[in-house]
């Protein structure tokens, strides 16, 4: 592809991949497999090897994905204190491809020249890391990995599993140090738990991995307790050990009743490290815990410090991935869903099936091309896999055991939900409903983002918003807040606890700001990025409604498609109606005059580590209000970085190494305009 080309991929799939990496680290939701989302990442680092200049500091290829919850958010930061790691954790590179790993080994050998090391082979656990300090032999600190340079401290939560010890044992333990491994949930967990969250009518977790995390994050420890975690442990970072190897680090670490992996291999080369992954891709099946693949390190803790580390991952290791399991069966029927967009998506109905540690009936068909070109019937025996243990997919169809007179299935011509005629626009796959405002399916749909936790956090769920629509209760988002207790009380197992905490945070959502309720309206195409972008743009709800397409066009982030979609949803008199309903209701419509209070930062990028006087929140924010535009990694275009108390060494180390300006949180405020803000001497640091 051409430059422009690249450009336009590069920031699709840089979309793509934050997007899931956001559903996959904080909502516990995956929509993507992990074989579908490594292609994608390995396709955006192709593009940018052949062109530098697309590499953002943002980009996914440069960071970890974050289990950190959003601003304003109540999903991490509101629950769990947020510490710096004492030493970044990283994700590691991966592949499928056994070719990658023999080359991976010879650039091991040619690096490292003329001298002999091993290479520690071990299980890829799936479930989601963890990183312990312990002080004085006992546990001190257990924090997830958040964004790779903070994580919430989940202590009181890891203490109830019962493999992690409160207290070493033995000795001959550093006074204080750090240990990384996985929480994982055993199938056994896993299946008892999703029994009791159908039989309570609770929508039950995809896989143990996504039960894992989730019950991690959980603010009752009991619960956590009674879930049936495990924990294994599988890395000390050199610098907290002096071990001449990672095997002999771990060996200790067992020794003191830490819960370490028992399988792991110390092979010569690439012969053993291939006859592991053959064995262990047969043998995982009857594990009782999942695994996604095998890791690769070098041994010598000396020579993992001479390869060292690129932006996100260390040089010293890798992780070969198995792919994902198939199945055979039946497809038994065919459903049409209609999505919040109007989106018609067929999913295929099968016979249960045992995969991947779960039983599959469901399957998606993406849309009518897809069903066209698998050439799929009902009653055809078809192939499905579940890359990553996510989302099932159908991958082929066996025609040597199709039924006789089995027919082609007709996709529908109007909307399975309301009946409205569907349409499909020249460049896109998908049929739409365009009863946008009149489809129980699509208006369901709405309510249930507008309320969700990325936009107005209104304590509701889908099986809420079901019950409130078929009561006549709610049509529209400004119909949330005409509702009283007496009418929340029509509510099925509803009494008066559960319609105080839905309006208190009914209430708390008044000051969710204005972007975020720009996002919650549910305009199409415009997400949580594009919805700050408009916000910061125009400044108030009343100015974008009246600006022009070209004045969209113009704000970054905004394209054609966008900005049509923007200009058209401001044309109709319904959607402004709610918009003056919920202007009486007390939302925020418009950025807040401190917010916009300068230019004086136009032009600058800038990234800010540290603990300051207010949060972090509140400092890009305070950054954007004057102009600058906020990065999360140091580069040659940093314009400064900014270092509050305790800031992350390797980006200060960066800095320097780039010439690039540190300055402090006073010399900041400095530069800004008089009033703008005053730091206290005696006040209390936010935990980066």
């Amino acid at each position: 592809m051409d430059r422009k080309q690249a450009e336009i991929r590069a920031a699709e799939l840089r979309r793509i991949l934050w997007e899931n990496s956001e559903k996959y680290y904080v909502e516990n939701a995956p929509t993507m497999s992990d074989f579908d989302y490594d292609h994608l990442m390995h396709e955006l680092e192709d593009i940018e090897k052949q062109y530098p200049d697309l590499q953002t500091p943002d980009s996914p290829t440069q960071k970890v994905g974050s289990d950190l919850g959003p601003a304003g958010g109540s999903l991490s930061s509101d629950r769990f204190a947020q510490y710096p790691h004492k030493y970044p954790m990283l994700s590691l590179s991966n592949t499928y491809n056994i070719g990658e790993i023999e080359d991976f080994v010879r650039r091991a050998e040619k690096d490292l020249g003329d001298v002999k090391f091993t290479y520690s082979c071990e299980l890829k656990f799936d479930g989601t890391a963890i990183c312990l300090t312990y002080r004085n032999g006992r546990l001190f600190r257990a924090l997830t990995r958040g964004d790779g340079v903070v994580g919430d401290d989940v202590i009181a939560n890891v203490l109830q599993i019962a493999n992690v010890p409160r207290q070493l044992k033995g000795s001959g333990w550093p006074e204080e140090f750090e240990i990384r491994g996985e929480i994982l949930m055993p199938y056994e967990s896993f299946d008892r738990l999703n029994k009791e969250r159908e039989d309570n009518e609770e929508p039950p977790f995809a896989n143990p991995r996504n039960a894992a995390s989730g019950s991690l994050k959980l603010t009752d420890p009991a619960e956590v307790g009674r879930r049936g975690l495990m924990c294994t442990l599988y890395h000390i970072p050199a610098q907290s050990v002096s071990f001449e190897t990672h095997s002999a680090a771990l060996d200790a670490a067992e020794s003191w009743g830490l819960p370490v992996s028992g399988e792991r291999r110390i092979v010569d080369g690439i012969d053993g490290i291939e006859e592991y992954i053959r064995h262990w891709d047969i043998a995982r099946k009857y594990l009782p815990y999942a695994t996604d693949g095998i890791v690769i390190k070098i041994n010598e803790l000396a020579y993992q410090n001479a390869l060292g580390y690129t932006a996100k991952s260390p040089r010293w290791a890798v992780a070969f991935k198995f792919q994902a399991e198939e199945a055979l069966t039946e497809l038994v029927s065919i459903d049409y869903q209609v999505g919040r967009t109007g989106a018609v998506t067929p999913v295929a109905n099968l016979k249960p099936v045992q995969l991947a540690g779960t039983v599959v009936k469901r399957a998606t068909l993406n849309n009518e091309d897809f069903m066209r070109q698998m050439d799929v019937r009902v009653g055809d025996y078809v192939k499905v896999i579940k890359g990553g243990e996510i989302i099932p997919k159908i991958i082929d169809v066996d025609r040597d055991m199709r039924p006789a007179g089995a027919t082609r299935p007709v996709f529908p011509t109007v909307c399975p939900d309301c009946g409205t005629p569907l349409v499909k626009a020249e460049d896109e796959a998908k049929w739409f409903c365009p009863n946008i405002d009149g489809c129980p399916t699509q208006i369901k749909g709405k309510l249930l983002h507008f309320v969700g936790r990325k936009a107005m956090n209104v304590l509701a769920g889908e099986a809420t918003i079901d019950q409130m629509y078929n009561l006549g209760l709610v049509r529209t988002p400004a119909d949330f807040y005409s509702l009283s207790a007496s009418r929340l009380m029509m509510l099925d197992g509803w009494k008066e606890r559960s319609a105080q905490r839905f309006l208190e945070s009914l209430h708390a959502s008044v000051n969710v700001p204005f972007d975020r309720v720009l996002f919650a309206l549910g305009i199409r195409f415009v997400g949580e990025t594009t919805a700050k972008a408009v916000a910061m743009g125009f400044g108030n709800i009343d100015a974008i409604a009246q600006a022009s397409l070209e004045q969209l066009q113009a704000v970054p982030d905004v394209g054609d498609v966008i900005a049509e979609s923007i200009f058209n949803y401001f044309r109709d008199p319904k959607h402004l109606s709610v918009i003056e309903r919920l202007k009486a209701a007390g939302l925020q419509f418009s950025i807040e005059a401190a917010e916009a209070s300068s230019d004086i930062l136009a032009g600058k990028t800038i990234v800010i580590s540290g603990n300051f006087s207010i949060s972090r929140d509140e400092m890009k924010r305070t950054i954007e209000a004057n102009g600058g535009r906020n990065s999360s990694s140091v580069s040659g275009k940093t314009s400064f970085l900014l270092a509050g108390s305790k800031p992350g060494p390797e980006k200060v180390k960066k800095a320097q190494d780039l010439g690039v300006r540190i300055i402090s949180e006073e010399e900041f405020f400095e530069m800004l305009p008089a009033g703008e803000h005053v730091v206290e001497d005696n006040a209390e640091p936010t935990l980066f």
